[in-house]
């Protein structure tokens, strides 16, 4: 007998495993501090437009953060899941969007001239999540589309009625 797969918890794992990756590229970008060496990267922000930049990362880390938090309260509503519709397609367009920001950022990580192996990995690995999370959310969103109303049952009762018959 096959079981159902549960995407939203193949997306809540996704998602933590991306967030933790992404902490552990800031991290891991800081640790040249700890043996005496500048991490500074040359590309220079004015200092007024760093709070704009701040504010930007934070939603940039709180977005996924709050998706994990409303795919688990998606999937503990098994009763309603039309209720959750919206926010399904929502999450699968998010998740494109994330990859697509993501994408330029491996580029930019690769095409750096003192670029390092273990910042590209890391992003890669980022990408490869990204993806699997979009696949994940794909099924997520098409897959739970919840009971028919009446009227669309007839609808496709009808459809199914007109069919012509095979000989």
């Amino acid at each position: 007998m096959a079981s159902a797969v549960d995407h939203a918890l193949r997306l809540r794992s996704l998602w933590t495993a991306w967030l933790l990756a992404m902490l552990f590229h800031v991290e891991l970008g800081l640790m040249p501090l700890f043996h005496g060496i500048s991490p500074e990267i040359h590309g220079h922000v004015a200092a007024a437009q760093l709070p704009l930049l701040f504010g930007a990362m934070l939603a940039y880390v709180l977005v996924p953060l709050a998706a994990v938090v409303l795919i688990a309260y998606a999937a503990s509503d098994p009763g309603q899941p039309r209720r959750w519709r919206h926010w399904r397609c929502a999450h699968f367009w998010m998740s494109v969007a994330y990859t697509l920001t993501n994408l330029p950022h491996l580029a930019a990580d690769i095409l750096v001239p003192d670029a390092r192996a273990d910042q590209i990995v890391l992003m890669l690995a980022m990408v490869l999540i990204g993806l699997l999370i979009n696949r994940e959310a794909w099924f997520w969103w098409r897959t739970q589309r919840g009971p028919m109303s009446p009227s669309r049952q007839a609808t496709w009762a009808a459809l199914a009625d007109a069919r012509p018959s095979r000989s």
